[in-house]
């Protein structure tokens, strides 16, 4: 039996980063997360005109704060395995500015990630209920002695999701520009990883 099976190499994918590429565990967090910012997004808008007559009116702002919070947690694994993975170098071609840019932009949305959840969480925890994770299990309020603690954390958390999506948005574009136009392995690194 050789090593290779109709022309793809047998061995299993990587796990873990390389100086290339990304590896499974940095690629699967990246998708998983972009669809949980988009989704939560999108219900998030949804939800904010549903009247009180509708049979989505408790169920989906429980859906969004529990998903939020998942979304929270895996943000710190994100972080946590992007601190101690290596990242891979960026493509020979790329302009000094270009990567400039893409690590702002990285370092921005995650910090953009971390206000619209942090602040989400203060508006849930305002009146001091606790916050109930899927009925998974439940996170303590935490009350900040600030007045207006919901609206002040309702408009952070409104304006900074905006933030967040048009920061994806551009980030998509870009990967989109490495792909077509500049034709390297930008968006290639993160769709599969080496074997």
């Amino acid at each position: 039996m050789t090593s290779r099976d109709n022309g793809h190499d047998m061995q299993p994918m990587r796990l873990c980063n390389t100086p290339s590429s990304y590896g499974l565990v940095s690629i699967a967090l990246h998708w998983i997360a972009a669809v949980a910012i988009i989704g939560l997004f999108a219900l998030g808008l949804w939800m904010v005109d549903l009247s009180y007559a509708d049979p989505w009116y408790t169920t989906a702002p429980w859906l969004h704060i529990g998903l939020g919070v998942v979304l929270g947690a895996l943000i710190v694994a994100r972080l946590a395995w992007r601190l101690c993975q290596p990242r891979p170098a960026f493509e020979s071609g790329m302009r000094g500015w270009e990567r400039a840019a893409a690590l702002t932009a990285h370092w921005l949305m995650y910090t953009a990630t971390v206000a619209v959840i942090g602040s989400g969480y203060l508006i849930t925890t305002a009146d001091g209920s606790a916050v109930s994770v899927l009925d998974w299990f439940e996170l303590p309020p935490l009350q900040l002695g600030i007045d207006r603690q919901a609206d002040l954390a309702g408009r952070v958390h409104y304006y900074g999701a905006w933030l967040l999506v048009l920061m994806a948005g551009g980030h998509s574009l870009a990967a989109l520009k490495h792909h077509l136009i500049d034709r390297d392995r930008t968006l290639i690194k993160m769709l599969r990883p080496e074997r």
